[in-house]
């Protein structure tokens, strides 16, 4: 699925990721379902967290937007709960702040398990192997976050998704699902 450049980089085959009709059904099929049971079951923990936000800060909104880039670039709103407080702060250890996130998994803007999707100002910085990342739906979590997240540096984390990539699967993403799970009950290097 890779073509190794004289500088030792690993090329993804574009038409050989995209044209994995079967996984990309299944895994939407899965996406749309979970995410729907998710926030349905979820409801209670958003109320619990909005209810603490707006208890440090009555004025301050719960949730704000930010524009990010999904496959191919395409831009879309992705929704994030403030990190300024204390309870901000405790969101984000655990990674609650990823949980509004599945309404984009709902309607397809994410996936559950993908590259994290970048802000506009951090494509322009990207190499052409670097956009590479670009060539699948983003995720809510990965191979990046289940891998050490901010601890890595941006190539490895590059390295990570293109990894997961040429790699992906539905055993691979119930894998990464799995781990996510365990670092929300026992935090890693989120911050």
């Amino acid at each position: 699925m890779n073509n190794v450049n004289e500088n030792n980089e690993k090329w993804l085959d574009k038409d050989q990721v995209r044209t994995r009709y079967i996984y990309h059904g299944v895994k939407r099929v899965f996406d749309f379902i979970a995410s729907l049971l998710a926030l349905v079951v979820l409801s209670p923990v958003f109320l619990i967290v909005a209810l603490c936000i707006k208890s440090e800060d009555w004025r301050g909104p719960v949730m704000y937007s930010q524009i990010r880039l999904g496959i191919d670039g395409r831009k879309f709103k992705m929704k994030e709960d403030p990190r300024i407080t204390k309870v901000g702060k405790f969101i984000r250890k655990y990674s609650l702040d990823e949980l509004p996130q599945l309404y984009n998994v709902l309607i397809g803007d994410m996936s559950l398990v993908g590259p994290r999707p970048p802000l506009i100002r951090e494509v322009k910085e990207y190499t052409d192997y670097d956009k590479q990342r670009l060539l699948v739906q983003p995720g809510c979590t990965g191979l990046w976050q289940v891998s050490g997240r901010n601890a890595l540096g941006f190539s490895e984390m590059v390295e990570l998704d293109l990894k997961y990539i040429e790699h992906s699967s539905v055993m691979f993403d119930i894998i990464i699902l799995f781990k996510t799970v365990k670092i929300m009950i026992i935090p890693n290097d989120a911050y």
